[in-house]
C-alpha cells in the first residue's frame, strides 16, 4: 500500500524524495525516476547519507506512456507522484489509468507549444479515474496546493461566505546570482510573461503582464513590490467557492529580475517559437533555460525567507470578518534539512503530505480527479505543522493587502 514512485529529479523531486524517506514508516518503498539516471542516483546517495534510507532509482522518459507503464509494472507502486514538467501530466495520468495506480502532481497541464495552462484537460479525466476506482490529486504543492487548503480551512472555520481573496507570494531570498529562476526556468518565464488575469464579479479580467503592482507587507520580511499574475489555483477556487466576488494572485519580483526579464523579452530570448540557427531549429526559451543556473543548484548559498499566504474578507454570523493565514520558510534551514532551497521545499513538502494522506487517511482517498480544496483541510493543516511548514493566522486584524469597504 505504501510503495511510491516519484517521477522528476529536479529541485522539487529531490525534496519529495528526501521527505518521503524521512517518513519511511508510511513510504516503505520509494523509487525515484527521471530522464537522467545520474541525477536520481545523486539524490539517492544524499538520502542514504543523511537519513540512512535506501531508495531505488530508474531511468524513464515521462513523455512516453509505454516507458512509464513498463516501469510501473516492474515496481508496482500504490501511487505515482509527478514532479516532472507540466507538459507530461497527461501522459503520466494515462500511464496510471493503464496500470491501476493513483496519481498526484504539483502543477496543472500545459501544452508545450502554447504558453497556456488550465485545468480543463485534467478535469476531463474525472469519469475515467472514477470508473477505474483511482484517485488523481491535482496541484498539491504550495501554490497551487496549500493555498487551496488554507482557503478551504478558512471557509470551514472562519466564514459563512468568502467574498474577497488574495494569495500573496513573496520570495525575499538572495541566491547571489545575477539572474536565476527558483523553479524550472522555462515554466517560470512562460508563466510570468503571459497576460495577467483575475476574477471579479463573475468574470475574468485580463490585464497586460505585470501591469498591476504595489508594495505588500510580508510578515518578518517587510514591504515588497508585488505583481498581479494569473495562477492556476484561481480557476479552481472560483469554481469551488462561487460566493467569491474577487480573487487575485500576487507575487514579488525584484527590480533586477524585472530588468533582466525585460531585456530577454526584448531580444526574443523568451520566445517559444522555433528559430533556425545554423541549420538547426531551436526554441529560444529552451536555449535560455540551458544557460541559466539550474534551480536545484541554488540552495547551498541561499539566504532569506519565503512568505506565502492567503488573505480573505467575508462574512461570519452576519459580521464582516477578515482572515490571513501564511507560512514563512527559510532557505538556509531547508538546505540543512534536505539539500534544497525554500521554493523547492514549499512545493515538495505538500506533495509528500498529500501522498501521505492518500495512503493513510480515508477522507483523502476517493476515486476521481480532485483539487486540494475539495478535501477536508484539517488533517493537511495539522501535518504542515509537523513536517516543516508551520502556519500562522490573524483573525479580524489589519490585512497586509487593503480591501474595498
Amino acid at each position: 500500500m505504501s510503495k511510491v514512485l516519484i517521477i522528476g529529479a529536479g529541485g522539487v523531486g529531490s525534496v519529495v524524495a528526501h521527505k518521503c524517506a524521512m517518513n519511511s514508516q508510511v513510504f516503505t518503498e520509494i523509487m525515484l525516476a527521471s530522464r537522467t539516471l545520474s541525477k536520481c542516483d545523486k539524490i539517492a546517495a544524499e538520502i542514504k547519507e543523511m537519513h540512512g534510507v535506501s531508495i531505488q532509482t530508474a531511468q524513464v522518459d515521462a513523455d512516453v506512456v509505454a516507458e512509464t507503464v513498463m516501469l510501473i509494472k516492474r515496481f508496482r507502486p500504490f501511487l505515482l507522484i509527478n514532479v516532472a514538467l507540466p507538459y507530461q501530466d497527461l501522459a503520466l495520468m494515462d500511464a496510471c489509468l493503464q496500470t491501476g495506480v493513483h496519481y498526484l502532481d504539483t502543477a496543472n497541464y500545459e501544452p508545450k507549444d502554447v504558453a497556456k495552462f488550465e485545468y480543463s484537460w485534467q478535469w476531463a479525466y474525472q469519469d475515467r479515474f472514477k470508473e477505474a476506482g483511482l484517485m488523481a490529486l491535482l496541484g498539491c504543492g504550495f501554490d497551487p496546493g496549500v493555498t487551496q487548503v488554507f482557503t478551504a480551512y478558512a471557509n470551514k472555520h472562519h466564514f459563512d461566505e468568502m467574498h474577497y481573496l488574495d494569495i500573496i507570494d513573496c520570495n525575499a531570498g538572495d541566491h547571489g546570482k545575477a539572474f536565476a529562476t527558483n523553479f524550472n526556468p522555462e515554466i517560470n518565464i512562460r508563466e510570468i510573461t503571459q497576460p495577467g488575469r483575475y476574477w471579479e464579479n463573475g468574470e475574468w479580467v485580463e490585464i497586460p503582464a505585470m501591469s498591476i503592482h504595489k508594495p505588500i507587507e510580508y510578515p518578518g520580511i517587510g514591504p515588497r513590490e508585488s505583481y498581479v499574475l494569473y495562477h492556476e489555483e484561481l480557476e479552481s477556487l472560483v469554481k469551488n467557492f462561487p460566493a467569491l466576488k474577487r480573487a487575485r494572485f500576487w507575487m514579488t519580483f525584484g527590480q533586477a529580475y524585472i530588468t533582466h526579464l525585460n531585456v530577454l523579452q526584448n531580444v526574443g530570448m523568451t520566445s517559444i517559437a522555433p528559430i533556425n540557427f545554423k541549420g538547426v531549429d531551436i526554441v529560444p526559451l529552451e536555449f535560455l533555460k540551458a544557460v541559466l543556473p539550474a534551480p536545484d543548484s541554488l540552495g547551498e548559498n541561499y539566504q532569506g525567507q519565503t512568505s506565502i499566504g492567503v488573505q480573505i474578507k467575508g462574512v461570519k454570523d452576519g459580521k464582516e470578518t477578515t482572515y490571513y493565514v501564511w507560512n514563512n520558510c527559510d532557505h538556509a534551514e531547508t538546505y540543512k534539512e534536505v539539500r534544497g532551497q525554500a521554493v523547492s521545499y514549499t512545493t515538495g513538502v505538500p506533495a509528500m503530505i498529500g501522498a501521505m494522506l492518500m495512503i493513510t487517511n480515508p477522507e483523502w482517498m476517493k476515486p476521481g480527479v480532485w483539487n486540494c480544496e475539495e478535501l477536508n483541510p484539517d488533517p493537511f493543516m495539522e501535518k504542515l505543522n509537523t513536517h516543516g511548514l508551520p502556519w500562522n493566522e490573524r483573525i479580524n486584524e489589519a490585512l497586509p493587502h487593503e480591501y474595498p469597504a
